[in-house]
């Protein structure tokens, strides 16, 4: 079995030149991958993340080759750290204007008579009650400033139902009515929400859904393109939604999924 691997892209523009994003869940995949390219497309990066020692060496790492970033300890389940990280994008760089709320987790899969319902309020509080923080005091601190863009992480299970996977699916298809229903909120005072919606990619939840090449092949082939995508095809998705290039685009769900939501 083979699929589609081509390298990822390698080139940039300046397209968020001295704008100030903030990242969550930016310790490793597509977090990661996102603060990297914005940081080379000109951004003042934060990185938000638990992990804090490895968003500490990717800010330390950029910074070394004379970009911009920071890094600044989250949990996006305490809603007075995702505070904290929000002021701390403004008390170090003076304002907030773009940012990724990517912090998400997999989820127990089974039945929903086999689940419980401890297992599916670990993941809302996390998937939606984290990000609808995040965007609460994003919006404040934007609004302070003018305006500016959020993007939320979705998944294709926020597009379609999976079998077995009820958890994860509810709390990414409530995302896409938080992200709708705050794009409208925020449409008259320049702040602009959206959501992508990947599918799978390389990532460490990939590597635990298939460990092998033969795994990547069969989970490739559920797609029309038969491609794992590179966090960085994601995180060029998310560049264009916080760039002034989509000023026109607000409370749209971007599918990146090689076609597997094609109606």
């Amino acid at each position: 079995m083979t699929y589609n691997s081509p390298p990822p892209l390698d080139w940039h523009a300046s397209r968020l030149k001295d704008k100030v994003v903030l990242v969550t869940g930016a310790s490793s995949g597509i977090g990661a991958a996102a603060a990297e390219l914005f940081a080379r497309e000109g951004a003042k990066v934060v990185l938000a993340a638990r992990r804090e020692d490895r968003i500490r060496q990717i800010a330390a790492d950029l910074r070394a080759e004379g970009l911009e970033a920071t890094a600044v300890l989250c949990d996006v389940t305490s809603e007075q750290s995702i505070s904290d990280a929000v002021d701390a994008c403004v008390s170090t760089y003076g304002r907030l204007d773009g940012a990724l709320n990517n912090a998400g987790l997999g989820g127990v899969h089974g039945a929903i008579h086999e689940l419980n319902l401890a297992d599916f309020d670990k993941v809302i509080d996390t998937n939606l009650r984290g990000v609808f923080a995040c965007v609460k005091h994003e919006a404040r601190a934007m609004l302070v400033t003018g305006g500016g863009s959020i993007v939320n992480m979705s998944s294709v299970g926020g597009l379609v139902g999976a079998p077995g996977n009820t958890i994860y699916c509810s709390s990414k298809w409530g995302l896409a009515g938080l992200t709708k229903s705050a794009a409208l909120d925020y449409a008259t005072r320049n702040i602009r929400v959206n959501a992508v919606a990947p599918g799978p990619t390389y990532s460490e939840i990939m590597d635990r859904l298939a460990p092998d090449e033969e795994g990547l092949a069969r989970m490739a082939a559920r797609f029309p393109m038969n491609y794992i995508a590179h966090p960085d095809d994601v995180a060029r998705g998310v560049l264009f939604l916080l760039t002034d290039e989509s000023r026109w685009t607000t409370g749209i769900v971007l599918p990146i999924d090689g076609g597997a939501t094609i109606d």
